[in-house]
């Protein structure tokens, strides 16, 4: 018995619906037909990607002002500058600004939340 690897990751988060209108609006996520009570899943690819409320338990507001330190989301995207371009202009605040390395052009934003996701554009 083995595991084969990840195939769904979802952020906690606040408040479902403005993070997924961010991710909608933002990055031109694209929601799935179906999505379970508390969560909206994404139809992304090749591993679905979902916001959701927190599990019993957690308390988003003891991680302020930034959730999830220690775990480093990676989203892919065809153009990675055009996002930065995009997020920017909007005042989304950029974490690391964009350079070039192994996985193409990267960068880091902060979601609505506090979580820093990198965006990188080699396949």
């Amino acid at each position: 018995m083995s595991v084969t690897g990840p195939d769904f990751v979802a952020l906690q988060v606040n408040d479902i619906e403005q993070s997924a209108k961010f991710y909608e609006k933002y990055l031109g996520l694209k929601r799935a037909p179906h999505s379970p009570e508390g969560a909206a899943v994404f139809a992304s690819e090749p591993i679905p990607f979902a916001v959701r409320e927190p599990l019993p338990g957690v308390d988003l507001s003891a991680a302020k002002p930034r959730p999830g330190i220690g775990v480093a989301l990676w989203l892919h995207a065809e153009d990675s500058q055009d996002v930065h371009d995009t997020l920017s202009e909007a005042g989304i605040q950029i974490v690391a600004a964009p350079t070039n390395g192994p996985f193409g052009r990267t960068f880091s934003f902060s979601d609505p939340d506090g979580y820093v996701i990198t965006v990188h554009d080699k396949a």
